[in-house]
C-alpha cells in the first residue's frame, strides 16, 4: 500500500509519494528523499509543553527538547515531564535534563523563571 507524505524540510512542501516498491517520487531534491526515508524508519519530533513551578506567580514554565526525540518516546517523555517541579531561579535556554530519556536531546525551559518575573 503506498504512503503519502508532506516534505517539512523547506518551504516548497512536496507532495511525496512511497510506492508499494518503496519507490519514492515528488520529492524537488534529495532532502525530501531523506527526509521521508527518515520518517518511515525512525520518525522524530521536537517536543514542547510546559512544567510546574513553586511560584505562585508563575506556576507553569514552557519546556522543549534542543533535538528531536523518537516518536514513539512522547508518551513516556510527557509522563516524565509530568513528574518535574521547578524549586529555583532559572532563565530561558538553562537545560532541565540533560540526555533527555537517553535520546542525546536535553530538555530546556523557554521561559525565565526568575524572582524579578514574578
Amino acid at each position: 500500500m503506498s504512503k503519502d507524505f508532506i516534505c517539512i524540510v523547506c518551504p516548497r512542501g512536496c507532495h511525496i509519494n512511497v510506492d508499494d516498491n518503496k519507490r519514492i517520487s515528488g520529492n524537488m531534491c534529495k532532502r525530501g528523499e531523506l527526509y521521508v526515508l527518515d520518517e518511515m524508519n525512525n520518525p522524530r519530533r521536537t517536543l514542547t509543553s510546559t512544567v510546574r513551578t513553586v511560584f505562585k506567580n508563575i506556576p507553569i514554565a514552557s519546556v522543549k527538547t534542543d533535538k528531536p526525540i523518537p516518536k514513539n518516546q512522547i508518551k513516556e517523555a510527557m509522563e516524565f515531564i509530568n513528574k518535574i517541579l521547578i524549586h529555583k531561579e532559572m532563565c530561558a535556554g538553562d537545560i532541565l535534563v540533560q540526555n533527555f530519556l537517553n535520546t542525546d536531546s536535553n530538555l530546556i525551559l523557554t521561559k525565565d523563571v526568575r524572582k524579578d518575573n514574578l
